[in-house]
């Protein structure tokens, strides 16, 4: 008889749990538009207990993170956006177009 190491949630509980992400990602948009960046502040010491002076990076520490990442992956990065900035380009020129 077989044994089962780990079995597989049903679609309700998968459901439910998308739900659940929906409903947070949801309240978190709506704080950060109400809130702007005292919502990020908090948001950020809340996830990740980090909580700069600023947010924002000089150009400096913008190059030197850039330096730290392999060039393939810069690459794909760069391919992505390149992808989502073309989808949403032609996107709104049909919207455009359209009315």
């Amino acid at each position: 008889m077989p044994r089962h190491l780990k079995r597989g949630v049903d679609a309700s509980a998968i459901q439910a749990a998308d739900a659940k992400v929906r409903e947070m990602v949801e309240q978190i948009l709506a704080d950060v538009d109400a809130h702007k960046d005292a919502a990020v502040r908090e948001l950020s010491q809340k996830f990740d207990n980090w909580s700069p002076t600023s947010f924002k990076l000089a150009p400096s520490e913008v190059e030197r993170a850039i330096g730290q990442v392999r060039k393939r992956d810069l690459d794909d990065i760069r391919f992505a956006q390149a992808q989502v900035r073309n989808f949403a380009q032609k996107q709104r020129a049909t919207l455009r177009t359209s009315k």
